[in-house]
């Protein structure tokens, strides 16, 4: 938290002449009402940029500003300072003058208590440096290496321990699940794919081992194999945990669980699947505490394209879709629009599947077709709530898109999600879900299509020049698209990641969006509703009204050292 009250944050700013009084005042309204910091409201809303808000906040406070992704971190320092100590204090120690001073990278460099702390725990003075929490976050990466080598050692530990325990003759497999080896390696399990930052974690039978695989930033990758052995009793306790049958190898089945890890709380659903070899499963993380994010954040930097957006889903009624494959980051991005949408005067209700983020003054209901709550039957619900705003989580069949047209059509906004590779591609898929195409020229507001590339890792940056082949490839692919060529080049200048230890040798972390934003305009509308409508006649109309592409927002990117080309032609091909 940034260590100063809402009263001093709001004569910080006014000094500065960032904001205006009222604008302050309603924003910590919203952000009391929604129990969110006034900040995180404030960059939301676009009113406040957070970097430069630091860089004044630390003139403010006269204490220097430390940006971790830009300095280098002696770890013979850093591991001083014990993991759990660190996270807790919310304090990096990441340097030693040569008078023996401790330099630590702080969210609150005014906490003396905490100083005092750090300085008997290092033995030493103390420098405090102000940092953001993606500075620390930095910081905090550099443990993994070391959680890495001590996860291995644990679930080594417990598989012998396992093993053991099985050579005793304890075959009945509820029981195995609870014995002390098998609870550890699956809490182990999912205490270091949070501190992976996993979104999904993979439990796969081969034909001579257990292999694991974590999901990291949108790719896959092997974490460690165990033997064949203990994979009956780990299905087993995942199952117990999510309220599967444990008896039942034959059938999929599909569950969830709370799990509690530090101060977080993490849903997770599970997913089991018989396969050759055995029973398969598949965990997705839900972390409940991450916070809806702003358009900057999300990665919409294109102005053209954030006002298309604000203006669709600030109608009165009508429908605003996001669009792209399975873990493309469409429910992040509607949530962070019902973020924005969230206001006492207006009552939203959004039915899901699963539900992946609590929402204050939001009334969320969760898809359940064993009661009987479907997409569609959930919908019909929603209407004789009197609602303002509906989020529908995917529409996925005729009668969902039906009913979900007429509740636009008649005065409410209706935001959802359909499976497409692009923005233009919605609407023929709402045609082929027999949706009459003059209902969807009526309701059909703005179609936004996404996909999620990795982050270039700022730390161990650097500029290249890629091959002719490469360079050809993005020419065809601007070609191929249409692209004005006055207006869409190729990058003069190209970034990747070297790899370093914070981010596992990858040269990427984090992800971030592309985005293209179809804005359904008057000439769109008489298309839609032409008997020679066409997805190619389509696609140049938008071409002649200057849409953006996804490829061209990820080629922005590259150039700005956001994003790989590799990233972008990865993601784009899928």
């Amino acid at each position: 938290m940034v260590p100063l009250p809402p009263n001093q944050i709001k004569d910080l700013l006014q000094r500065e002449g960032l904001i205006h009084p009222e604008q302050f005042d309603a924003a910590l309204e919203e952000a009391e009402r929604k129990r969110q910091n006034v900040l995180e409201v404030l960059i939301s809303q676009g009113l406040l940029n957070k970097d430069y808000f630091y860089t004044i906040l630390s003139k403010h406070l006269g204490t220097p500003r430390i940006r971790m992704r830009a300095t280098d971190i002696d770890e013979s320092v850093l591991r001083k300072l014990p993991e759990d100590v660190a996270r807790s204090r919310r304090a990096i120690a990441f340097s030693r003058d040569p008078g023996g001073t401790f330099e630590v990278a702080m969210e609150n460099p005014t906490d003396l208590e905490t100083i005092d702390f750090l300085s008997l725990r290092l033995g030493g003075r103390i420098k405090a440096y102000l940092a953001t929490d993606e500075d620390l976050d930095r910081g905090f990466s550099l443990y993994e290496e070391k959680l890495t080598q001590d996860f291995k050692k644990i679930i080594e530990s417990s598989i012998r321990d396992s093993m053991r325990s099985k050579a005793r003759g304890e075959e009945d497999l509820r029981q195995a699940a609870e014995d002390l080896p098998i609870v550890a390696i699956v809490d182990n399990l999912l205490a270091y794919s949070l501190s992976s930052r996993a979104s999904d974690i993979h439990i796969e039978i081969l034909d001579d081992a257990v292999m694991v695989r974590f999901r990291i930033d949108g790719v896959l990758h092997e974490i460690i194999r165990v033997p064949r052995e203990i994979h009956p009793a780990v299905i087993a306790r995942v199952k117990i945990l999510s309220g599967l049958r444990v008896d039942e190898h034959s059938k999929p089945q599909d569950g969830r669980f709370r799990h509690k890890m530090g101060n977080d709380n993490i849903d997770i659903r599970v997913s089991s699947l018989p396969t050759f070899y055995g029973e398969k499963i598949v965990m997705r993380l839900l972390r409940g505490a991450d916070k809806p994010l702003s358009f900057a954040e999300l990665g919409l930097s294109d102005e053209r394209m954030r006002d298309v957006v604000v203006d669709a889903i600030s109608k009165s009624y009508g429908m605003f879709l996001v669009c792209g494959p399975t873990g493309s980051g469409k429910s992040t991005t509607l949530y962070s629009i019902l973020n924005m949408l969230n206001r006492p005067e207006v009552n939203i209700v959004t039915v899901e599947d699963p539900i992946e983020y609590d929402m204050r003054f939001v009334t969320q209901v969760q898809v359940n077709p064993t009661a009987g709550i479907t997409f569609s039957g959930g919908l019909r619900s929603i209407l004789r709530q009197d609602p303002n705003i509906i989020m529908v989580g995917e529409i996925r069949d005729p009668e969902t898109a039906s009913i979900s047209v007429q509740a636009a059509l008649t005065g409410h906004v209706l935001l959802s999600s359909l499976h497409t590779n692009d923005a233009p591609t919605a609407i023929p898929r709402l045609i082929d879900m027999q949706v009459p195409p003059f209902l969807i020229a009526a309701v059909l507001n703005a179609v936004l299509a996404q996909r999620l590339t990795r982050r270039t890792h700022l730390q161990c940056i650097e500029s290249y020049q890629p091959d002719e082949g490469a360079i050809e490839s993005i020419r065809d692919q601007l070609k191929a698209l249409g692209a004005d060529q006055a207006r869409a080049r190729v990058p003069t200048t190209f970034y990747r990641g070297k790899g370093c230890e914070a981010c596992g040798n990858t040269g990427y972390l984090g992800r971030v969006g592309i985005y293209e934003v179809l804005h359904v305009t008057e000439a769109i509308r008489g298309l839609i509703v032409s008997p020679n409508f066409d997805l190619t006649r389509l696609r140049e109309l938008i071409r002649k009204e200057g849409m953006i592409s996804m490829f061209e927002d990820g080629l922005r990117k590259v150039e700005e050292g956001v994003t790989t080309i590799d990233e972008v032609f990865r993601v784009i091909r899928e």
